[in-house]
């Protein structure tokens, strides 16, 4: 039986990574970013262009993410572009991303150290949304 520790690890792996300095660079040129936390840790502090999707849903919610709601082919439009998972440490985001990837999504990056890392750097984030 695997650990969630080594579950992670796993997935991390597996997945492509980006630091928290390419997301800050990728998010200046317009990057989509799906925040994986509950509710209540993107309440508490996310980066301002994030989409809430909390990893217990990301999967069913994926067609509502508001750059593809309403189109009949949804995930099609989006299954190629880059798209960025951020959570508080990168387990989550990286366990989102090897799911993306076996739905058939080419370009998702987890976020090396998460929110931590973002909050470390002094990278600005909004609160109370």
């Amino acid at each position: 039986m695997l650990s969630s520790q080594e579950l992670c690890a796993t997935a991390k792996a597996n997945v492509k990574e980006v630091d928290v300095e390419q997301l800050q660079a990728a998010i200046a040129e317009g990057a989509r970013v799906i925040d994986v936390r509950e509710p209540a840790e993107y309440a508490a502090g996310h980066i301002r262009q994030a989409v809430n999707m909390p990893r217990g849903v990301l999967e069913m919610q994926l067609n509502q993410h508001p750059d593809v709601a309403g189109y009949d082919d949804a995930l099609q439009r989006i299954a190629e572009q880059p798209l960025y998972l951020i959570c508080r440490s990168g387990g989550r985001s990286a366990l989102a991303a090897e799911s993306l990837e076996r739905m058939g999504f080419t370009n998702v990056f987890s976020v090396d150290g998460g929110m931590q890392a973002w909050e470390e750097k002094k990278y600005p984030q909004v609160t109370g949304e």
